[in-house]
């Protein structure tokens, strides 16, 4: 079976009078509903884009690698038949409703470690 990646993008700054109510509570009901359905393989919520750390070169900064309007906040790993098959699993994405959006890419490879993400 096919494998995608769907990352999701989100503003990147967000006041607190625009945090949808009920929103982690919505990503993690669609995350368990990806465990039960067999199609998730791996997933991780990134923390907040000003914690990054950029490299280019030699040079590096504090932040996110561009400015821009939107970040990524999280990705995910799915297997799927096909990509009209990723596609809708990608829909049901709660960030497509929460003024956000997802990217649904194909996988060409990779690797996981057989250890758990650490924050």
């Amino acid at each position: 079976m096919a494998q995608y990646a769907i990352l999701i993008h989100t503003k990147a700054h967000i006041d607190e009078a625009e945090v949808v109510p009920g929103a982690r509570e919505a990503h993690e009901r669609h995350f368990e509903d990806l465990v039960n359905s067999g199609a998730l393989v791996a997933a991780f919520a990134l923390q907040p884009a000003d914690t990054a750390t950029s490299i280019r070169g030699d040079v590096v900064t504090d932040g996110p690698f561009v400015d821009a309007k939107e970040v990524i906040a999280g990705f995910a790993i799915i297997e799927a038949p096909d990509l009209d098959a990723a596609l809708k699993i990608a829909r049901a994405n709660p960030a497509t409703q929460q003024g956000g959006g997802v990217e649904v890419r194909p996988i060409e490879g990779g690797f996981i470690a057989d250890r758990p993400a650490t924050a």
